[in-house]
């Protein structure tokens, strides 16, 4: 029985409560993933300023927080999982007259593209499948797997890698950017000010974007081409071996 105390229009169904649910945990994962990113990212940037082994020295240091036991599990893979989970679960359960965000939009298009290709193939080639324990994989440390790695990938295969990263990098960059201009609507602007946003919402959410690609796509893609351009710095038996994760992907053998 509805409480008498609650007027009548007010009260919240089950699809509403859950949609809130979903809303509240799809915005409460996105600060550790944007954590991640900014942290994973910022090795590739860093060749910027001295290249593959300066790359490799910063993401060495990155590993502290994303690579550890309880940091992989609990700060990225649990967060990516839920935000992916939520953001799909919402849109499922939304009535159809009102659904989030059209699929079309650029936060959707983004946002799925990143899951259900570029991370799962990121991630695949470079955590999966480079511990693989069989020959000639044999199980490549993460001392061993550093941005020679990467500077193979792009020098060997070099337009499906660089349509991986920079998929990647820009998926993940403009969802960012996108998805932070909703939170930032939602829950830190007053009544006034989010009015006076909405008559120059279309710019502000393009000036937004073309932060990103400035501060964060153009850098890391930067820096992903000085390393291309550096000679390979590994043993021969090592490149047999980062060739075989490499072609452990599908997308690497088409």
């Amino acid at each position: 029985m509805a409480d008498p105390s609650t007027p009548r229009g007010t009260g919240r169904t089950l699809r509403q409560n859950v949609l809130s649910c979903l809303t509240t945990l799809s915005h409460g994962t996105a600060p550790f993933i944007t954590t991640f990113i900014l942290i994973h990212l910022a090795a590739p940037a860093a060749a910027n300023l001295g290249g593959a082994s300066f790359a490799s020295q910063t993401m060495l240091l990155g590993r502290e927080y994303y690579q550890t036991d309880f940091g992989e599990k609990y700060l990225v893979l649990a967060p990516l999982a839920l935000h992916a989970v939520a953001g799909t679960a919402k849109r499922l359960l939304s009535p159809r007259k009102s659904p989030p965000r059209p699929p079309s939009s650029l936060l959707s298009l983004t946002g799925y593209s990143a899951m259900l290709l570029f991370l799962p193939i990121h991630f695949l080639t470079h955590r999966v499948y480079p511990s693989a324990d069989a020959a000639p994989i044999s199980n490549i440390g993460p001392s061993e797997l550093d941005y020679e790695f990467v500077k193979l990938g792009l020098q060997k295969w070099p337009v499906t890698s660089w349509l991986l990263y920079a998929g990647l990098v820009c998926s993940v960059g403009l969802h960012m950017a996108d998805g932070n201009a909703v939170m930032w609507n939602r829950y830190f602007r007053d009544t006034a000010v989010r009015s006076w946003a909405a008559a120059g919402k279309l710019s502000k959410r393009f000036s937004a974007r073309a932060k990103v690609l400035v501060g964060l796509v153009l850098p890391v893609l930067s820096g992903l081409y000085f390393i291309s351009k550096e000679p390979l710095m590994v043993f021969p038996s090592m490149v047999q071996r980062f060739e075989a994760v490499f072609r452990s992907s599908w997308i690497y053998r088409l």
